[in-house]
């Protein structure tokens, strides 16, 4: 009997642990925005092997269903590292030396200045002038303060 309780709990323990190690589903938060694993897209595809925050082993997850994505970036964009020839733009050809050149353009010049406002007349100074500085009145050394009168301090009780 102890042994069958025995077996019982160590296969209800085994059990629960082997429940993590099976298969995820990817879905991806937002839509049109991948999920990219190992160069592949893993938007709604399953996963094996996944690693997780609860799992210290490292293993490489298989992604089942998901489409490789390629590395080179698939914009509208000239990248010279890549070693390919822009898909629009300007083709450099070099002229041949002998050809016909255009005729020379007319002459063209344009400029601009800028200075500043011009000054007010001056005015002459006027026939009967005011009186422009009136002294101050000195009557002698300014007055000390007066003395404060002493009080007598409170007495206690």
């Amino acid at each position: 009997m102890r042994v069958g309780v025995a077996l019982a709990i160590l296969a209800a323990t085994t059990s629960a642990a082997s429940a993590g190690g099976g298969f995820d589903i990817v879905v991806p938060v937002r839509p049109g925005v991948p999920i990219i694993i190992n160069g592949v897209d893993a938007s709604y595809a399953v996963i094996e092997s996944a690693m997780g925050l609860a799992r210290n082993e490292s293993l490489v997850p298989t992604v089942y269903g998901g489409r490789p994505i390629s590395p080179e970036p698939n914009v509208g964009h000239y990248y010279p590292s890549l070693g390919r020839m822009p898909g629009y733009g300007r083709l450099e050809i070099e002229p041949p030396a002998n050809r016909r050149l255009p005729k020379p353009a007319e002459s063209y010049h344009e400029s601009w200045s800028a200075q500043s406002a011009p000054l007010p007349a001056q005015s002459n100074v006027p026939v009967d002038p005011p009186p422009v500085i009136y002294a101050p009145e000195f009557n002698g050394p300014p007055r000390p303060y007066p003395r404060p009168i002493p009080r007598p301090l409170p007495r206690g009780p």
